[in-house]
């Protein structure tokens, strides 16, 4: 592509850097641009139209238009007509899309996202008075984590994918991670290189195991992966990455990290290969993987072969990512090692790609932080030359990294939200931070910052963080949280009860700021969590707001349930409090067994196990958002036998309970589904409680390893037991909720006055 001249641009970095470095990253990242023509963007923006709005997309007229913006910042400009149209021209489709998105959320009061529509649009349109004018300040907005695809995406198929870009473009999304079907390629290259065919399939882990395959952590568990796989998954790419173009998004493809199957030292003994170590409580069975030292020729050629079948399949728009030492420590913390270890990475992108830009996940720099001292930072950082390399900031809402390394050491850098580990359920948001920290990023003394990205480890929960967060990355400055949550109910649901925004107002100021350092959102739960006596109960937020918003929202729920925004809040805002309840009717039954009270623990024990549990399983199941049975029929449904398919369902039950043969990782990955409440989550409460029972009545001490083994037996017998979920919703979600409430409303409130809740 041609280099352009942006002299806005170029004066905007300028006076964020402040130095020639600055002019050297400018210069190295101005030629990540799209290919897509102005027509082709136009085009996909009125898809997006007929498919989200049908024949009301009439009333938009788009265009495209590049040279609006002459300094790379996307910018979109809105005005209305006498015919009651709206005219909508953007510098790209992406800014197009936002620009319509902004005009459905605050001229509308419209929302669309992972849970639900609210597209109540006014008819006619509102008028706008003017021009309305809408850019970014960022000239890039990232999206996704290396493990999005395995948490979320892994089983979607072309329309949810479709849906997915979609999201994506209405919230500003250009640079989104495209990593789908790379397993095609690397079988090519191995096959190419002299591996048969048992070695490439012994290498390959399952299909919801890949994201920790591709970065070295581990192999073979839950493969191996059918050659249908291969075909379904590359056709899937093609698609995808059709469709991002031609929004004028950059999709980022893979290259090699040097993780090798174990077959690759059967062609070449002398390689110089290092076997890791266990990761994350795997044995050598499934981890211990080998990896090849990045200044062995054979690293080059591996890494070039791969990423030149990358580009002849894929295209490229010149951005490639892979992540060294993930989770695994280097053989040595020499600098002149670490930057000559880069320096060969990036060498065998530019070998196939003059233009190559790496981008880097930074999680290394954090997850390893008694290695990754600032000397070793700086030597891996600048083995890539300056602006050739992009890092993500990757947890930056909660541990900066760019504010300790002098913005990566002269590195361009995106400023992410990470917000959630695993894809766990369970409200949770640090909204002061990520309101004020892209800013403060952005005006750190010579800032080398380029973009904000969202980078969860997986997705489809706390839609309202995301909102947030795409929204921040057009604004010059923070947005005043009260207003603008309570402008989001109003859109979320299309009605301006006030009780409502003071819902939101409570979530806000409560569990949705966390404001705890080094606080991860795992949800530590005792719920989702395998019964013991040393459970984590500590909370970052007073239930009693959660509460008091819950009351809010069930007092409005007659009027709105035709909403499918609400039905989905209500089902998740009810979860929440179960889930806080759980916690006290846990430390009741402890409480009862240390003072050797068994008819409380008979009590707390039973209301848990037999209603409690039971009710939540009911509410779960009666909105789609929350069904297991989604999960695993989207598995089921690529197998193209039924061996096919009961490997795909193992995979889909083992990541969100045991993750692992024996639970290695047990539970990181947990989901609070309907089904999952009853067959996995009731039935470890249950012989908890049971036990605790039979150890008062015979006067025996709770063995915890005995206890273990046995619940391992239950655990174990959930993924393998082939037991059919409902993949449609059942029962009425409001006749389930207020029946709820109607119970447990005023425990919650006798147990606030009581409850000694520990909070971090």
């Amino acid at each position: 592509m041609k280099m352009l001249c942006c002299g806005v641009w170029r004066l905007l970095f300028l006076a964020l850097c402040g130095s020639v470095t600055a002019q050297r990253t400018f210069a190295t990242l101005e030629h990540l641009r799209s290919g897509s023509s102005e027509q082709q963007q136009g085009s996909a923006v009125n898809g997006l139209l007929q498919r989200l709005i049908g024949t009301r997309a009439s009333e938009f007229v788009v265009s495209v238009n590049k040279s609006l913006s002459n300094d790379s910042l996307d910018v979109c400009e809105l005005r209305s007509t006498k015919y009651n149209k709206v005219v909508v021209t953007g510098s790209s489709g992406v800014a197009v899309a936002s620009g319509i998105y902004n005009y459905f959320k605050y001229f509308c009061n419209c929302q669309v996202s992972w849970s639900g529509d609210q597209l109540d649009l006014p008819q006619p349109l509102p008028k706008l008075s003017g021009v309305l004018r809408i850019a970014s300040p960022h000239r890039f907005r990232y999206y996704q984590n290396v493990c999005t695809v395995s948490y979320s995406s892994v089983w979607w198929d072309w329309p949810r994918w479709e849906r997915e870009i979609d999201w994506m473009a209405l919230n500003g999304i250009n640079l989104p991670l495209a990593f789908t079907g790379q397993e095609a390629l690397w079988q090519e290259v191995y096959r190419s290189l002299g591996l048969n065919q048992s070695e490439i399939e012994e290498f390959f882990s399952g299909p919801a195991f890949l994201a920790w395959n591709r970065m070295g952590n581990m192999f073979r568990f839950g493969g191996p992966l059918p050659q249908s796989w291969h075909v379904n998954q590359l056709s899937l790419q093609f698609k995808i990455l059709e469709r991002m173009r031609s929004f004028g998004m950059i999709p980022v493809l893979p290259a090699f990290s040097g993780n090798i199957p174990k077959g690759i030292l059967r062609l070449y003994p002398n390689a110089n290969a290092t076997r890791l170590g266990p990761w994350a409580h795997f044995n050598c069975s499934y981890s211990c993987s080998y990896i090849l030292d990045p200044q062995d020729p054979l690293f080059f050629q591996i890494g070039s072969l791969f990423l030149s079948q990358v580009v002849k399949q894929f295209g490229t728009d010149h951005i490639y990512n892979t992540d060294t030492f993930n989770e695994m420590t280097p053989p040595s913390s020499d600098p002149a090692y670490l930057s000559s270890i880069s320096r060969s990475i990036f060498k065998t992108m530019t070998a196939v790609d003059p233009q190559a830009v790496w981008l880097m996940q930074g999680w290394l720099f954090f997850s390893d932080q008694t290695f990754w001292k600032p000397s070793q930072i700086q030597a891996l950082l600048q083995g890539v030359p300056l602006g050739r390399m992009i890092v993500l900031d990757l947890f930056a809402e909660t541990e900066p990294i760019f504010s300790y390394t002098d913005s990566f050491y002269g590195q361009p850098f995106i400023w992410c939200m990470l917000h959630n580990f695993g894809g766990n359920s369970g409200f949770f948001g640090t909204v002061e931070s990520i309101n004020s920290g892209p800013f403060k990023a952005l005006h750190f003394p010579n800032s080398t910052m380029v973009g904000t990205g969202m980078t969860p480890e997986g997705i489809e929960q706390n839609p309202v963080i995301y909102e947030l967060m795409s929204e921040l990355a057009w604004r010059k400055e923070p947005v005043n949280l009260r207003k603008w949550v309570s402008l989001y109910a109003i859109r979320r649901y299309g009605s301006t009860q006030e009780n409502l925004g003071t819902a939101w107002k409570l979530l806000f100021a409560s569990v949705y700021n966390c404001t705890v350092a080094h606080y991860r959102n795992h949800n530590h739960s005792p719920l989702v969590r395998r019964p013991s006596f040393h459970m984590n109960t500590a909370l970052w937020y007073k239930p009693a707001e959660l509460i008091q918003a819950w009351k809010l929202l069930m007092d409005a729920a007659p009027a709105l349930m035709s909403k499918e925004t609400f039905r989905y809040d209500l089902v998740d805002i009810t979860r929440q409090v179960l889930e806080v309840m759980t916690t006290w009717f846990y430390q009741d039954i402890v409480n009862a067994f240390h003072k050797q009270k068994l008819a409380d623990l008979l009590t707390a024990g039973g209301v848990l196990v037999y209603d409690l549990l039971p009710e939540l399983n009911r509410l779960l199941n009666s909105e789609r958002s929350f069904l297991l049975g989604v999960w695993l029929e989207r598995a089921r449904s690529l197998g193209l036998d039924e061996t096919e398919a009961q490997l795909y369902d193992m995979n889909a039950r083992n990541q969100i309970t045991l993750w692992g043969p024996s639970g290695e990782i047990q539970d990181y990955a947990s989901k609070e589904w309907g089904g999952l409440m009853e067959d996995y989550y009731g039935q470890r409460w249950a012989l908890f409680v049971q036990t605790l029972v039979e150890c008062l009545n015979s006067g025996t001490p709770f063995k915890e390893d005995t206890f273990n083994q046995a619940v391992f037996q239950v655990e174990r017998g959930f993924v393998f037991n082939g037991h059919k979920y409902p993949s449609t919703p059942q029962g009425d979600t409001y006749e389930i909720a207020h029946r709820i409430f109607l119970k447990y409303y005023p425990q919650a409130l006798k147990k606030l006055l009581t409850a000694n809740t520990t909070l971090i």
